[in-house]
């Protein structure tokens, strides 16, 4: 058979027509931070999704100074069926089924991801020929990642409002606050727009600029070290001690930074 031949019919049968993978079909391969999971699907682009890991976990040690504590798996799924079958079993919801743009999930020890080469068809808001977002997303989950081996929830799944620093720590680390989102949030500072709660930073069209711009505001005035302190906490109220200030003091001071953010570049 000619490889391409071959290639495709292994694909077809590992992943099958509905997109459910047995365990048996993974394909397991080591790396010295984290162990690549994928199927033959995948084996064309693996070299490429390595070189997206590596350069996420090279953000990662930039931003913070330090590498994860733990290695961890990343599963590259062929299919959204694929991604779907895995959320279910993971999240206990048998029903499941994940958003259009939903592409990857990132916790302490895992991180789910769509193969990026099929974000065209799989998934609505993403397209994997954009470098750039594409590298920035991938990045955001590995800090995810990174945050959850520190946080007294390593998969988040007991948090206390605190998933606008959850979001907006790997929203602002990986580079997504750019130009475009911080205008949108500066606008609506200086109509007097903004949420007046950090809990409903986190909803909306604009949840990631916000989210992300207040925890680039926590680190401008805290400094690094202290933004990695928080990545322990899984609770508002023991952010907010951490720092010292009221939520309202934070959300004052805030928006004075993002009003005059502009003059800052």
């Amino acid at each position: 058979m000619k490889p391409n031949f071959l290639l495709l019919l292994l694909s077809l049968t590992t992943v099958g027509l509905s997109g459910f993978i047995e365990e048996s079909d993974w394909i397991r391969e080591d790396h010295k931070q984290f162990t690549l999971v994928y199927t033959h699907a995948d084996l064309a682009n693996k070299t490429e999704y390595v070189k997206l890991i590596d350069n996420g976990l090279k953000s990662v040690h930039d931003f913070f100074g330090s590498t994860y504590p733990k290695t961890f798996d990343v599963y590259i799924h062929a299919n959204r069926q694929s991604l779907d079958q895995k959320w279910r079993k993971d999240w206990g919801m048998p029903d499941f089924k994940s958003e259009c743009w939903m592409v990857a999930s990132g916790v302490a020890l895992k991180l789910d991801m769509i193969s990026p080469k099929n974000w065209d068809k799989e998934a609505c808001e993403h397209s994997y020929i954009d470098n750039v977002k594409t590298q920035r997303l991938v990045t955001h989950e590995l800090f995810h990642v990174y945050h959850g081996q520190f946080n007294a929830s390593p998969d988040f799944s007991d948090v206390d409002n605190i998933d606008w620093f959850v979001e907006g720590l790997a929203t602002y680390a990986s580079g997504q606050c750019d130009a475009e989102r911080m205008i949108e949030v500066r606008k609506l500072a200086l109509e007097n727009q903004t949420p007046s709660t950090l809990n409903d930073f986190w909803k909306g069209k604009l949840k990631y600029g916000l989210s992300g711009s207040a925890v680039m505001y926590i680190d401008s005035r805290f400094g690094r070290n202290k933004l990695k302190e928080l990545l322990t906490f899984n609770k508002k109220a023991d952010l907010l001690s951490s720092l010292q200030v009221t939520e309202e003091e934070l959300l004052k001071d805030w928006k004075t930074f993002i009003t005059n953010y502009s003059s800052k570049k």
